[in-house]
Order: C-alpha cells, then structure tokens, then sequence
C-alpha cells in the first residue's frame, strides 16, 4: 500500500480497518486491500488529487464591485498568465476563486503588491487548503431536515487544530446544504407562480435566516407576499371603461417582462378570488385567511395551514409535509426585508462576521439561553444574538463594522428607503465600505466579545447599532424615546424600526443569567483549555463539556421532575397516567419496531433555583474532578402508561382569556398551573364532562437520565401503532406546553 493510502486507513479498537477517505469499514487486511484496490477508492483518490492541484495554483478574490462579471475577472488575471477557470459566489457576489494554470503564474499573481480593476482595490490571497472531504450520498427517504446537535457536533470541532478552525467548521456544519438551499428556491418559485396567479402583481420574497447569510439547516423560510402591485392593478381594473383596459393590458404586458404578471389579467380578474374581496379595505385577518386558502387548496405538499392574525407581525404559518420544513408568509413586514438586507451587507463587509455570529449562537443554544424552536418565551433569539455581535463589531477597537449612521451617510442618493416612516437607507453595494483596519483573530474577537458583555448594563442603557453605543438610561429618557421603545431589563435597539426592542421578551432573570455566562467563558476564554488543542484527546475550545452542578443531586432532582411530570399530565391535561413495574417494557410501540418521539427537560435540583445543566457550559468554566471514592451517578429511567380522554390542547388559549377576564393578569400569574388546571376543566366540560367510552390516544413515556455528569432529562413518547399519525398533534403541542408546566411546578415544590 501507498503512504497516501496509509494515511487514509484507521484501526478500530476492535479490530477491522476503517478507510476515511470513503467512509468504508472492513473486518480484515484482505478486505482492506480489496478495497483500495477497488474503484471507488481509485476514483475519490483521483478526485481529491485533482482539487489539491487546483487549490495549490489558485487565488482567493475579494474587493470588487458587485455583479462584476467572470469574463472581465479572468481577462484581468490574463496579464499573468493563462487563466484555467473563475468561480464566481454566486450567493452574495463578493468573491472569486481564479484557478490559473500553474504555480509560476501564481507567484507572479501574489508578488503583484497591489491590484485593482474598475476603480476597486482588489483584495487577492492565495486560496485557503482544504481537508478533501467526501459526503456519502443520501439514502432514500432521508430528505427530511435535521439540525446537528451541539452533542454530535463537539467531537468534530476537537478533531480542527485552532479555535478560528472550529468556528469556521460550526458555520459549515450548521448553514445550508446545496440540496437544502435548492429545495428553498424551488420552493420560493412555486410559492411566486401560484400566488401570481391568485394575485397579479404580487411578488414573493424570502427575508430572514434563508436569505440574510446566517442561514442554519432546518430553520424556518420566512416570505413577505407583496401585494401592492395587485391593490392597483385591483383599483385600475375596477375604476376603467371597456377602452381603458386595453391600456392596462399593455401595462402588464410590461409587468409580464419583469417577472411580475400576465397579459391575461383583465379577463381573468372577475372569475379570481379578488372579484370577492378588495384588497385595499380588506382587514388584515380576511387578507391572511385568503393567503391561507391559496396555500391549503393550490400549493402540493403544504399542510398544517393557520392564519395567526393577532401577531406582533401577522402571518399565516404553513408545513412542508415532504422535508418537515416550517414557514412563515406575511404581507406586511418591509422592515424585515431592509433588516436582512443590512445583515448580508455586514457578512460582506468583512469575512470574520458569520462566523462570529455562529460560534456566539452555538455557545448560546449550549447554555440554554436561546434556541426555543417554538418562539417566546424568556430567551434570547437569533436575531438579538445577531444584532448584539454586530453591536460588539461596531464598538471594537479599530471597529470591523460602521454604525448604522454611518452606513446612511455612504448612501447614495439614490439608495434613499424610508418604510413605514422610518429611514432604512444604506449603500446597496459593500465595496463603497472603508476596509477595517482590525486584525484580530476570530478567537481573540469572541474572547472580547464575552468580556464586553460580561460587565454591560443591559438594564441601564439601551444597545444602538444606529449611533454604535450604548445609550445610558437617562439620557435615552430624556431623549423623547421611551415613549415608542418597550424598555426592559435587557434593551437592544432595532437598526431600523426605533420603537422595537429586540429583546423584549427578556426577564431579568435571563438576563443576569446571561452576564454571568459571558463572564465565566470571559475567564474560560484566558485559559490555555481555551487556546490550545488537548494533546490528550480532551474536549477543548468551543467544543468544552459542559460541567455538572457542584454539590448538586442528580438522583433527587431526576425523582422531582419525574413527580412533577406525572402531576403536569395527571391534574393539569387530566389524562390517565400510572406508572409501569421496572420490569416491564419501556413502550408498546417501541416493541413493534415503532421509532419513539423524544424531547429533552432540564432535571433541577431540589433547593437551587437553576436547571442542573446549566452554569458552565460551552466556554464555560472547568468542571471540578470527582473524588477518587465517588462513583459518578448512574443513568435512572422511569416510565408510564397514558391515555387521554378529552382534546384539552385545543382552544386553550381562547378559554385562557375568557378565564381571566378583561383585565389580564400579571405575567407570573397568567401563566400559573392553577390557571392551566382551570383551562383544562373548562375544556373537559366543553367537550362532555362524562368520560368517553374510547380513549383518544394511548402512548407510553419514558424518562431516562443520561448518568454521569449530564444532568439533561430525556423523555420518549413511543404511541400505539395506529395512533402515530393522531398523536403528532398532541406531541406539537407537548413540546411548548410540557417544559413550561414542568418547571412552574418544580418552583412552586422548591
């Protein structure tokens, strides 16, 4: 065997080999050999030969003017000699690989000092060594979107050499795939011909993580359906003679050309649903009932339609029943799509920004102070956690990114925007930017940025990325503000929209909560676990464990939450829940080959008012050793039978308020378990008190610890076999409902 060969074959602890440059195991040496010998070893041997060729004779560059064509890139390089081939980026347009023909040319490239095309200064490098990595193909059936775990995502992360590796390995592990981002666009584009067709004029236009260069596997598509085209042509149709509207023919014979409708609109328009409803004084809510009839009736494979008109931001929520992907369309939220455009200038502005914004995302998720998949609640979302990096890149020194008022200023008068009254104005194109002339790394950037965070006033002052300061309280009160801004004890400032604050929904609690974490992986951050890779194969970096709750007891805390979980089911939603004889099996489904439905709870420990899992985490600091004679604690499990009776998940919301009255209760009450037992009772009687002869659903639950150090609660749901598809519904339901209880009923034992 070859060196190169050698270096691709692992041996297993247990004997065998493993090939990693295929991902291929075999149990012996002659099974090995058969294999390198074998085609598809010969063909990705190949293949990897021929991308480090190329990488070795091409350059990485950046700097030039956006929608600069290949052709004018590779006839600049042409100076130098032959140029083999330019790969545009196709996503943002703010770089290219040039593959020149060798490395003579190269080094002539390279020892050019300056560059520039087009009155652009050109920013050209060699092109960054890559590991060849092969991706197996997918298996049939395996479309649906998954996110990686931060658990299956940590051991990789210790595999890279530095700390700026990991973070650019969490971006690609995390971000789209190309399968993924095609699915979307095809998505988008049967999203905009049937709307078109409903709504002449209208345009579909995806805004938010898909789009805005921080995009993470599974996250929503967010669209914004404009309608404003369709009002006037809806108003012109209907205000015209018989000889005007050959005129408006003509005007979306025009429209057509762009993309936005048919010449056959007239004729069409009076047997259209717009013959029943004028867009123009229609209410918000009849508009997203008929954007939710649309998708239910006209777009294949979208489910689980509902209109949700009392938002912050109206929307109609929809499934995409094939890849499990979930969305949002809403017609009035212009803002977003200013929002996202300023996020995809930031990433263009300087390359250290995305993965900035992942590795503070991921450390985030690790501590449980963002990452709710559901919305709401206390915790911090993406978008804040964005904006606050963006905020920190501002505000260092030098700065990476201008402030907001700034970015107005490099504005060309063309590029004027004001929507909804407010001025959203920035340059369209990122290379009018100054270059920053900061160079730290990105593992310096993200110690800063927990030290910065780790002493803020979030309660005293209001975080502005238009002035790129903090703004103290008293004089932001003095200022006129405070009456459109909700102030809190965690204030971030919208970019654009001056009013919202992003992190409103943030309590105190989590707020002081997430000092204290950027100020333990501030002092992690100074450590050499931090810096440098473990010799002894030992969790380091991004990729530290998260430690165990010193003086804690997991046992007890695993038996509290388990009794507060039987109490959630039992006297909250009013099922029938008994426990199982340990001897018996853990769930009926699980027998037949049915796979369980899992989720997580935190397990808290009796007397702390913090989940077990928490306090270090990710970049957290180092959990303390065990004592030589104390065996760490080992995993328990317990498990039940239920059976509902009564559809007490559906309607909640709306008895919720009958129960209250006109005047709503304080937050810590409205949600309160006495309030959720009535809800369900009110329900129940709603229903017929009396209980059915047949149950609704059976399933059995199982709790089980992870043992050791990790404290997490995992429950799995495994339902009868003829009951799978009924019970998603209920389990949906179970994932935002079922912690919140849980936890408002260990508070009230504590």
């Amino acid at each position: 065997m070859e060196e190169a060969e050698l270096g691709d074959v692992e041996s297993l602890p247990r004997g065998g080999f493993r090939c990693s440059l295929c991902h291929v195991t075999v149990a012996n040496k002659p099974s090995l050999e058969d294999h390198l010998r074998g085609k598809k070893h010969q063909r990705l041997e190949n293949l990897r030969s021929v991308r480090q060729a190329q990488e070795f004779r091409s350059v990485f560059v950046s700097g030039f003017r956006k929608g600069t064509p290949a052709s004018e890139l590779s006839e600049y390089f042409q100076a130098y000699g032959q140029v083999v081939n330019v790969v545009m980026d196709k996503d943002k347009g703010v770089y290219a690989i040039v593959e020149l023909q060798d490395r003579e040319v190269l080094e002539k490239v390279l020892a050019q000092p300056q560059h520039s095309l087009g009155g652009s200064k050109l920013r050209v490098k060699p092109r960054e060594k890559k590991d060849f990595r092969y991706a197996p193909p997918r298996k049939q059936g395996s479309a649906r979107l998954e996110q990686l775990s931060p658990e299956k995502l940590a051991p990789r992360l210790c595999q890279v050499e530095d700390v700026d590796a990991q973070m650019a390995l969490v971006v690609q592990q995390l971000e789209f795939s190309e399968g993924e981002r095609r699915l979307r666009d095809l998505l988008v584009s049967l999203f905009r011909e049937v709307f078109l067709e409903f709504f002449p004029g209208s345009a579909v236009l995806p805004f938010g993580s898909s789009v805005n260069g921080f995009d993470v596997c599974g996250c929503d598509l967010d669209l914004f359906l404009d309608l404003e085209k369709t009002k006037n042509f809806q108003a012109s149709a209907k205000g015209s003679s018989e000889p005007q509207v050959s005129m408006e023919h003509g005007e979306h014979r025009g429209m057509e050309a762009e993309g936005r409708a048919s010449p056959e609109l007239d004729s069409r328009s009076e047997d259209s649903i717009l013959s029943d409803i004028d867009l123009a004084s229609a209410t918000v809510p009849e508009v997203l009932e008929l954007v939710a009839a649309v998708l239910r009736k006209c777009i294949p494979g979208v489910h689980h339609v509902q209109a949700v008109p009392n938002a912050r931001r109206p929307v109609v929520k929809f499934c995409h029943k094939e890849s499990g992907l979930r969305g949002d369309i809403s017609i009035d939220n212009k803002l977003a799509l200013c929002n996202t455009r300023f996020l995809q200038l930031c990433t263009e502005a300087d390359e250290r920004v995305r993965p900035l914004v992942y590795a503070v995302r991921y450390w985030a998720k690790q501590q449980a102070l963002a990452g709710n998949p559901f919305g709401g609640g206390p915790l911090l979302n993406n978008y804040a956690l964005t904006l606050l990096v963006v905020y920190f890149l501002q505000t260092c020194s030098p700065p990476i990114l201008p402030t907001v008022a700034r970015l107005r200023a490099l504005a060309e008068d063309g590029e004027k925007t004001v929507v909804d009254s407010w001025d959203c104005t920035f340059p369209e194109d990122s290379s009018r930017l100054e270059p920053s002339g900061n160079m730290e790394s990105l593992c310096s950037l993200l110690a800063e940025f927990f030290r910065v965070f780790g002493d803020f006033d979030f309660a005293g002052s209001v975080i502005s990325l238009r002035d790129g300061r903090p703004l103290p309280l008293p004089q932001f009160l003095s200022s006129g503000d405070e009456r459109r801004l909700k102030l809190g004890p965690f204030n971030l400032q919208d970019p654009f929209e001056l009013s919202h604050n992003v992190a409103a929904n943030v309590n105190e609690k989590t707020a002081l909560r997430f000092q204290r974490c950027c100020r333990d992986a501030a002092k992690y951050c100074r450590s050499l676990q931090y810096q440098r890779k473990s010799s002894k194969g030992k969790s380091w970096g991004l990729a530290h464990e998260r430690p165990g709750q010193p003086g804690g007891s997991p046992q007890r805390g695993f038996q509290e939450v388990c009794d507060s979980l039987a109490f959630v089911f039992r006297d909250v939603l009013k099922c029938s829940f008994s426990e199982r004889p340990e001897e018996e099996p853990a769930a009926d489904g699980a027998q037949q080959g049915e796979e369980p439905t899992a989720m997580e709870v935190e397990a808290v420990a009796v007397g702390s008012k913090r989940p077990l899992a928490e306090g270090g985490g990710a970049l957290g600091p180092p959990p303390k050793k065990l004592c030589a004679d104390a065996a760490p604690p080992t995993p328990e499990s317990r498990s039940w039978d239920c059976t509902v009776w009564h559809r007490v998940w559906l309607g909640r919301r709306r008895v919720r308020r009958q129960l209250r009255g006109p005047q709503p209760d304080p937050p810590e009450q409205a949600d309160s378990l006495g309030l959720e037992v009535k809800v369900s009772e009110a329900l129940s009687q709603q229903l017929g008190d009396a209980r059915p002869t047949a149950p609704l659903l059976r399933f059995a639950v199982c709790a089980q610890t992870g043992g050791g150090q990790d404290s997490r609660l995992s429950l799995s749901f495994a339902p009868a076999p003829e009951q799978a598809a009924a019970f998603q519904e209920f389990f949906r339901f179970l994932q935002g409902f079922l912690p919140r209880m849980v936890e408002l009923q260990l508070a009230s034992r504590a």
